[in-house]
C-alpha cells in the first residue's frame, strides 16, 4: 500500500516528536552540565572569588545520578555557594538535598526559597505557560520549608529570604540580600531595604569593613549582590536601585524546552526570554549590573522532559574590573 505525501509527511513529524520527546526525557533531562564565566565586579588588585550557584534542584529522594554530580562539585573548591531556592521536589526531597549538599558543609553559602520550597508539585497543562506566569495553585501539598531551612543552616549558609548579610572572602567585602519568592509574592522588598540599611549601619564585619589609605580610615570596597528565586523586573530592578552589581536567580529553568537557534519559548515570569539563563546585563534607568540566571538541575516531577536546555550549575569566577 502506497502511503499518500500527506501520510508520510504526518508520519515522519510525529516521529521526529517521538525521537524529541525520548531525547529530552530519557537523555537531556540528565545530562549534567556545568557552565562557567567570569565577572568583572572585584575591586583592583582583589583576589578571585569562585562562586558555585546551584539553583532548581526539584530533588526527589530516587534521584541518586543528580545528587551524586551536585556533590561532586566540592572538587571545584567554591569560595561561596549560592543556592537560588525550588531544592525540593517531593515531600521527601529533603532526603536527596542532603545526600546532595552534605559535602558542602563549612563551605560560606546563602540561599532563599523559591515557591517549591514551600509547596510540592502539581499536574499542570504546559499549555498555560504561554499565557504568562503560572498562577497560585491552591490545592498543592506544604512542604516542611523550616526543616530544609534548619538543615541548610547547619551547613553554615545564611538566609537571605526577605534578608541581609555581610561576609568577607579572599580579602573582598561581600554584601548580601535577597527576597523570599517572588512568584508567589512572597517577596517584601520593603523588608529587604530596611535589612540594608539596618546592614550598612551596624557594620557587622566591624574593623574588618575598613582599610588605612594615608592618614584616613575608609570603607572597604565592597562588592553587593541581589539573590532571588524567580528574576522578576520588579525585583532586579529595585536590585539594582540598592547598588547591586551581580543579580543570581533561577526559576526559569532555561525555557526548559527550547527550540535550537531561537531560544526559550517562556520564561514563566516577566524577564525577556533572550534573558531567560546564562550571564547578561539587566539595566533599570541610569543603572546596570551582571545577571546570572541559571537554567537549573532538576524539573517538577510531573515534567521529566528538556529539550535544547540540559540541566546546569554555574560556576561564576568574580574578578577585578578593569
Amino acid at each position: 500500500m502506497t502511503r499518500s505525501p500527506v501520510a508520510s509527511i504526518a508520519l515522519a513529524i510525529g516521529a521526529a516528536g517521538l525521537a524529541a520527546f525520548a531525547w529530552g526525557s530519557l537523555v537531556e533531562r540528565t545530562r549534567w552540565t556545568l557552565r562557567t564565566a567570569e565577572i568583572p565586579v572585584l575591586p583592583p588588585g582583589a583576589r578571585p572569588i569562585r562562586v558555585l550557584h546551584l539553583s532548581d534542584l526539584h530533588m526527589a529522594p530516587w534521584q541518586r545520578s543528580k545528587q551524586d554530580w551536585i556533590r561532586a562539585l566540592v572538587e571545584l573548591e567554591p569560595d561561596l555557594i549560592v543556592d537560588t531556592g525550588d531544592n525540593l521536589g517531593h515531600e521527601n526531597g529533603l532526603e536527596g538535598v542532603r545526600r546532595a549538599f552534605d559535602a558542602f558543609a563549612g563551605i560560606p553559602g546563602v540561599f532563599v526559597d523559591g515557591s517549591n520550597d514551600h509547596y510540592g508539585p502539581v499536574v499542570k497543562n504546559p499549555f498555560l505557560y504561554f499565557g504568562g506566569p503560572s498562577g497560585v495553585v491552591r490545592h498543592a501539598r506544604k512542604l516542611d520549608t523550616d526543616a530544609l531551612h534548619s538543615y541548610l543552616e547547619s551547613l553554615g549558609w545564611t538566609s537571605l529570604n526577605n534578608a541581609a548579610a555581610a561576609t568577607e572572602i579572599n580579602g573582598t567585602r561581600l554584601e548580601l540580600f535577597g527576597v523570599d519568592d517572588p512568584h508567589r509574592g512572597f517577596d517584601r522588598l520593603d523588608l529587604v531595604a530596611g535589612a540594608i540599611d539596618e546592614l550598612r549601619a551596624e557594620d557587622p564585619l566591624g574593623e574588618e569593613s575598613w582599610i588605612t589609605e594615608g592618614d584616613a580610615t575608609v570603607p572597604r570596597p565592597t562588592v553587593t549582590i541581589g539573590v532571588t528565586h524567580a528574576p522578576y523586573q520588579r525585583v532586579l530592578n529595585s536590585f539594582l536601585n540598592h547598588g547591586a552589581q551581580l543579580l543570581l536567580a533561577g526559576h526559569t529553568h532555561g525555557g526548559q524546552v527550547c527550540v535550537p537557534g531561537y531560544g526559550a519559548l517562556v520564561t514563566n515570569c516577566d524577564i525577556p526570554r533572550s534573558q531567560a539563563s546564562g550571564v547578561s546585563v539587566w539595566q533599570h534607568g541610569f543603572r546596570s549590573g551582571h545577571l546570572n540566571v541559571s537554567a537549573g538541575l532538576g524539573t517538577s516531577i510531573t515534567a521529566p522532559i528538556r529539550f535544547a536546555c540540559p540541566p546546569e550549575a554555574s560556576l561564576l569566577t568574580l574578578v577585578p574590573a578593569s
